[in-house]
Protein backbone atom coordinates (compact mmCIF):
# COMPACT_ATOMS: atom_id res chain seq x y z
CA UNK A 1 0.00 0.00 0.00
CA UNK A 2 1.36 3.15 -1.05
CA UNK A 3 1.89 6.02 1.54
CA UNK A 4 -0.52 8.71 1.10
CA UNK A 5 1.68 11.54 -0.92
CA UNK A 6 2.86 8.96 -3.11
CA UNK A 7 1.74 10.66 -6.45
CA UNK A 8 -1.72 8.63 -7.28
CA UNK A 9 -4.50 8.51 -10.83
CA UNK A 10 -7.20 10.13 -8.44
CA UNK A 11 -8.45 11.43 -5.32
CA UNK A 12 -12.08 10.49 -4.30
CA UNK A 13 -14.44 12.76 -2.52
CA UNK A 14 -18.26 12.16 -1.23
CA UNK A 15 -20.40 15.37 -1.94
CA UNK A 16 -21.65 16.09 2.23
CA UNK A 17 -25.36 15.82 2.54
CA UNK A 18 -25.78 13.09 4.79
CA UNK A 19 -28.05 14.78 7.76
CA UNK A 20 -26.39 12.14 10.68
CA UNK A 21 -23.07 13.41 9.69
CA UNK A 22 -23.78 16.88 9.46
CA UNK A 23 -27.34 17.64 11.27
CA UNK A 24 -28.33 19.96 13.67
CA UNK A 25 -26.52 18.34 16.67
CA UNK A 26 -23.72 21.19 17.20
CA UNK A 27 -26.13 24.14 15.96
CA UNK A 28 -27.12 26.43 18.25
CA UNK A 29 -31.73 25.98 19.59
CA UNK A 30 -33.61 26.65 16.48
CA UNK A 31 -31.15 27.11 13.87
CA UNK A 32 -32.13 24.45 10.73
CA UNK A 33 -29.64 21.92 9.47
CA UNK A 34 -29.05 23.40 6.44
CA UNK A 35 -26.86 26.48 7.35
CA UNK A 36 -24.26 24.08 9.19
CA UNK A 37 -24.52 21.36 5.91
CA UNK A 38 -23.78 24.53 3.34
CA UNK A 39 -20.84 25.78 5.66
CA UNK A 40 -19.59 22.27 5.06
CA UNK A 41 -20.00 22.77 1.54
CA UNK A 42 -17.84 25.85 0.97
CA UNK A 43 -15.50 24.01 2.62
CA UNK A 44 -15.69 20.88 0.03
CA UNK A 45 -15.63 23.92 -2.48
CA UNK A 46 -12.11 25.17 -1.41
CA UNK A 47 -10.72 21.68 -1.01
CA UNK A 48 -11.58 20.44 -4.39
CA UNK A 49 -10.16 23.89 -5.51
CA UNK A 50 -6.79 23.22 -3.83
CA UNK A 51 -6.20 19.96 -5.54
CA UNK A 52 -8.26 19.41 -8.77
CA UNK A 53 -5.06 21.14 -11.04
CA UNK A 54 -2.45 19.02 -10.02
CA UNK A 55 -4.75 15.45 -9.77
CA UNK A 56 -8.06 13.84 -10.29
CA UNK A 57 -10.91 13.96 -8.41
CA UNK A 58 -13.45 11.54 -8.56
CA UNK A 59 -16.51 13.27 -6.57
CA UNK A 60 -19.61 11.29 -5.68
CA UNK A 61 -23.03 12.64 -6.06
CA UNK A 62 -26.44 11.43 -5.60
CA UNK A 63 -28.14 12.74 -8.57
CA UNK A 64 -28.16 15.00 -11.39
CA UNK A 65 -30.32 17.87 -9.52
CA UNK A 66 -27.33 17.46 -7.25
CA UNK A 67 -24.63 17.37 -9.85
CA UNK A 68 -25.75 20.76 -11.44
CA UNK A 69 -25.88 22.61 -8.17
CA UNK A 70 -22.16 21.38 -7.03
CA UNK A 71 -21.26 22.34 -11.05
CA UNK A 72 -22.50 25.81 -10.12
CA UNK A 73 -20.72 26.41 -6.65
CA UNK A 74 -17.46 25.17 -8.25
CA UNK A 75 -17.93 26.93 -11.35
CA UNK A 76 -18.53 30.31 -9.06
CA UNK A 77 -14.84 29.32 -7.82
CA UNK A 78 -13.07 29.62 -10.31
CA UNK A 79 -13.01 25.82 -10.46
CA UNK A 80 -12.95 23.94 -14.26
CA UNK A 81 -15.57 21.60 -13.87
CA UNK A 82 -14.65 19.44 -17.13
CA UNK A 83 -11.33 18.50 -14.53
CA UNK A 84 -13.50 16.74 -11.88
CA UNK A 85 -15.08 13.35 -12.32
CA UNK A 86 -18.90 13.11 -11.78
CA UNK A 87 -19.68 9.83 -10.51
CA UNK A 88 -23.72 9.49 -9.59
CA UNK A 89 -24.91 7.33 -6.94
CA UNK A 90 -25.98 6.06 -3.72
CA UNK A 91 -24.27 7.11 -0.63
CA UNK A 92 -24.69 8.57 2.66
CA UNK A 93 -21.49 9.60 4.22
CA UNK A 94 -18.13 11.77 3.21
CA UNK A 95 -15.63 9.64 4.66
CA UNK A 96 -14.43 7.71 1.76
CA UNK A 97 -11.28 6.58 3.76
CA UNK A 98 -13.08 4.37 5.98
CA UNK A 99 -15.84 2.99 3.64
CA UNK A 100 -13.58 2.82 0.33
CA UNK A 101 -11.07 0.87 -0.72
CA UNK A 102 -7.09 0.71 0.28
CA UNK A 103 -5.89 1.10 -3.10
CA UNK A 104 -2.79 -0.87 -3.58
CA UNK A 105 -0.29 -1.40 -6.58
CA UNK A 106 2.04 -4.24 -7.45
CA UNK A 107 5.92 -3.03 -7.72
CA UNK A 108 6.75 -5.41 -10.27
CA UNK A 109 3.97 -4.96 -12.87
CA UNK A 110 2.64 -1.98 -11.69
CA UNK A 111 -1.19 -3.11 -11.65
CA UNK A 112 -3.24 -1.04 -9.46
CA UNK A 113 -5.95 -3.19 -7.47
CA UNK A 114 -8.05 -2.33 -4.25
CA UNK A 115 -8.89 -4.20 -0.40
CA UNK A 116 -12.13 -3.55 0.11
CA UNK A 117 -12.83 -4.07 4.28
CA UNK A 118 -16.05 -4.32 5.23
CA UNK A 119 -17.92 -1.30 7.03
CA UNK A 120 -20.29 -1.65 9.66
CA UNK A 121 -20.68 2.03 9.89
CA UNK A 122 -18.32 1.71 13.52
CA UNK A 123 -19.99 -1.47 15.25
CA UNK A 124 -23.19 -0.48 13.70
CA UNK A 125 -23.64 2.67 15.49
CA UNK A 126 -25.15 4.50 12.48
CA UNK A 127 -27.53 1.87 10.67
CA UNK A 128 -28.47 4.78 7.63
CA UNK A 129 -24.27 4.66 6.73
CA UNK A 130 -24.73 0.82 6.40
CA UNK A 131 -25.44 1.08 2.47
CA UNK A 132 -21.99 2.79 1.70
CA UNK A 133 -20.29 -0.72 2.24
CA UNK A 134 -21.37 -1.42 -1.33
CA UNK A 135 -20.64 1.81 -2.48
CA UNK A 136 -17.73 1.07 -4.59
CA UNK A 137 -18.86 -2.71 -5.60
CA UNK A 138 -21.49 -0.89 -7.35
CA UNK A 139 -18.61 1.08 -8.99
CA UNK A 140 -16.47 -1.72 -9.63
CA UNK A 141 -13.86 1.41 -9.36
CA UNK A 142 -10.69 -1.07 -9.28
CA UNK A 143 -9.33 -4.06 -11.64
CA UNK A 144 -9.74 -6.17 -8.99
CA UNK A 145 -11.48 -5.54 -5.95
CA UNK A 146 -10.56 -8.10 -2.76
CA UNK A 147 -12.69 -8.47 0.46
CA UNK A 148 -11.13 -10.06 3.04
CA UNK A 149 -13.34 -10.14 5.10
CA UNK A 150 -12.58 -8.06 7.88
CA UNK A 151 -14.61 -5.45 9.31
CA UNK A 152 -12.50 -2.38 9.44
CA UNK A 153 -12.57 1.33 8.35
CA UNK A 154 -10.01 2.97 6.32
CA UNK A 155 -8.88 5.16 9.11
CA UNK A 156 -8.28 2.80 11.37
CA UNK A 157 -4.56 2.72 9.66
CA UNK A 158 -1.81 4.50 8.79
CA UNK A 159 0.96 3.60 6.46
CA UNK A 160 4.79 5.04 5.51
CA UNK A 161 4.44 3.61 2.12
CA UNK A 162 7.72 1.41 2.82
CA UNK A 163 5.92 -1.49 4.92
CA UNK A 164 4.98 0.22 7.77
CA UNK A 165 1.27 0.41 9.46
CA UNK A 166 -0.12 1.92 12.75
CA UNK A 167 -3.38 1.23 14.36
CA UNK A 168 -4.64 1.01 18.06
CA UNK A 169 -5.97 -2.32 19.69
CA UNK A 170 -9.07 -0.30 20.72
CA UNK A 171 -10.28 -0.43 17.43
CA UNK A 172 -9.00 -3.29 15.73
CA UNK A 173 -9.01 -5.32 18.50
CA UNK A 174 -12.77 -4.23 19.44
CA UNK A 175 -15.64 -7.10 19.99
CA UNK A 176 -17.73 -4.73 18.05
CA UNK A 177 -15.55 -5.44 14.91
CA UNK A 178 -13.43 -8.87 14.32
CA UNK A 179 -15.11 -10.61 18.09
CA UNK A 180 -13.14 -14.21 16.73
CA UNK A 181 -10.30 -13.08 15.60
CA UNK A 182 -6.76 -12.01 17.83
CA UNK A 183 -3.91 -10.24 17.06
CA UNK A 184 -2.42 -12.30 15.16
CA UNK A 185 -4.98 -13.31 13.02
CA UNK A 186 -5.34 -9.76 12.14
CA UNK A 187 -1.80 -8.67 11.72
CA UNK A 188 -2.26 -11.68 9.23
CA UNK A 189 -4.50 -10.21 7.04
CA UNK A 190 -2.73 -7.07 6.95
CA UNK A 191 0.19 -8.05 5.52
CA UNK A 192 -1.23 -10.30 3.25
CA UNK A 193 -2.96 -7.92 1.70
CA UNK A 194 -1.41 -4.58 2.08
CA UNK A 195 2.49 -5.88 2.10
CA UNK A 196 2.81 -4.63 5.47
CA UNK A 197 6.02 -5.92 7.39
CA UNK A 198 5.86 -4.42 10.83
CA UNK A 199 2.29 -3.32 12.61
CA UNK A 200 2.48 -0.86 15.37
CA UNK A 201 0.07 -1.00 17.66
CA UNK A 202 -0.71 1.99 19.89
CA UNK A 203 -3.71 1.38 22.74
CA UNK A 204 -6.88 4.20 22.80
CA UNK A 205 -7.88 6.15 20.68
CA UNK A 206 -9.06 9.70 21.43
CA UNK A 207 -12.14 10.19 24.06
CA UNK A 208 -15.93 10.19 23.14
CA UNK A 209 -14.16 9.08 19.33
CA UNK A 210 -17.28 6.97 17.79
CA UNK A 211 -14.87 5.31 15.54
CA UNK A 212 -13.71 3.55 18.78
CA UNK A 213 -10.11 4.79 18.39
CA UNK A 214 -9.34 5.38 14.85
CA UNK A 215 -4.82 6.41 14.10
CA UNK A 216 -5.75 8.75 11.81
CA UNK A 217 -6.97 11.49 14.94
CA UNK A 218 -3.49 9.99 16.37
CA UNK A 219 -0.86 9.92 13.83
CA UNK A 220 0.35 10.70 10.49
CA UNK A 221 3.05 9.68 8.20
CA UNK A 222 4.56 12.71 6.58
CA UNK A 223 7.46 11.02 5.22
CA UNK A 224 8.50 7.01 5.60
CA UNK A 225 10.84 8.05 8.79
CA UNK A 226 8.07 10.93 10.41
CA UNK A 227 5.21 11.08 12.31
CA UNK A 228 3.12 13.91 13.01
CA UNK A 229 1.95 12.99 16.85
CA UNK A 230 -1.72 14.59 18.64
CA UNK A 231 0.17 15.72 21.83
CA UNK A 232 -1.74 16.93 24.66
CA UNK A 233 0.31 19.41 26.96
CA UNK A 234 -2.44 19.73 29.92
CA UNK A 235 -2.15 16.66 32.50
CA UNK A 236 -5.81 17.99 33.44
CA UNK A 237 -7.41 17.08 29.95
CA UNK A 238 -8.93 13.57 29.49
CA UNK A 239 -6.48 12.67 26.60
CA UNK A 240 -3.15 13.49 28.29
CA UNK A 241 -2.52 9.78 29.43
CA UNK A 242 -3.98 8.63 26.35
CA UNK A 243 -1.50 10.63 24.05
CA UNK A 244 1.34 10.68 26.44
CA UNK A 245 1.10 6.50 26.30
CA UNK A 246 0.98 6.14 22.57
CA UNK A 247 3.78 8.79 22.17
CA UNK A 248 6.16 6.60 24.05
CA UNK A 249 5.20 3.61 22.41
CA UNK A 250 6.27 5.36 18.96
CA UNK A 251 9.57 6.36 20.66
CA UNK A 252 10.57 3.04 21.22
CA UNK A 253 9.43 1.97 18.16
CA UNK A 254 11.57 1.41 14.52
CA UNK A 255 10.87 1.55 11.09
CA UNK A 256 11.07 -1.17 8.57
CA UNK A 257 15.19 -0.50 8.79
CA UNK A 258 14.94 -0.74 12.60
CA UNK A 259 15.87 3.27 12.87
CA UNK A 260 13.52 5.30 15.17
CA UNK A 261 11.09 7.46 13.68
CA UNK A 262 11.24 10.69 13.67
CA UNK A 263 8.28 12.17 16.10
CA UNK A 264 6.61 15.79 15.88
CA UNK A 265 4.13 17.01 18.68
CA UNK A 266 1.02 18.64 17.14
CA UNK A 267 -1.28 20.55 19.82
CA UNK A 268 -5.14 19.33 20.45
CA UNK A 269 -7.80 21.55 19.86
CA UNK A 270 -10.13 22.27 22.67
CA UNK A 271 -13.31 21.68 21.40
CA UNK A 272 -16.59 20.45 23.06
CA UNK A 273 -19.87 19.61 21.39
CA UNK A 274 -23.13 21.72 22.47
CA UNK A 275 -24.28 19.24 25.21
CA UNK A 276 -20.67 20.49 26.72
CA UNK A 277 -19.16 16.60 25.98
CA UNK A 278 -15.60 17.04 24.85
CA UNK A 279 -15.57 16.70 20.78
CA UNK A 280 -13.03 13.96 19.48
CA UNK A 281 -10.99 16.67 17.62
CA UNK A 282 -7.21 16.60 16.48
CA UNK A 283 -5.32 17.96 13.45
CA UNK A 284 -3.59 14.72 12.40
CA UNK A 285 -7.07 13.70 10.20
CA UNK A 286 -5.63 15.51 7.09
CA UNK A 287 -5.29 14.97 3.64
CA UNK A 288 -1.32 15.01 2.91
CA UNK A 289 -2.01 15.88 -1.00
CA UNK A 290 1.23 14.92 -3.64
CA UNK A 291 0.35 18.53 -4.56
CA UNK A 292 2.71 19.85 -1.66
CA UNK A 293 5.32 17.90 -2.91
CA UNK A 294 5.81 19.02 -6.20
CA UNK A 295 9.10 21.06 -6.56
CA UNK A 296 8.40 25.12 -6.88
CA UNK A 297 4.88 24.95 -6.47
CA UNK A 298 3.34 26.52 -2.99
Amino acid sequence: MPAEWTIHNALWLAWPHDKISFGSLNEPEGKPDTERLSRVEARYVEIIKAVYKDETVKLLVLDLAMEGRVKDMLRGSGVDNNKINFIITDYADVWIRDYGPSFVKNEKTGEIGAVKWNYYSYGGKFPTLLKDDKVFDNLKAANFLWRPGIFMEGGAIEGNGRGVLVTTEECLLNPNRNPELDRMKIEKILKDHLGVEKIIWLQKGLINDHTDGHVDDLVKFIEPNTIVCAYEDSPSDPNFEILEKNFEILKNSTDQNGNPFRLIKLPMPRMDYRDGNKAPASYTNFYNSPRARIPGRK
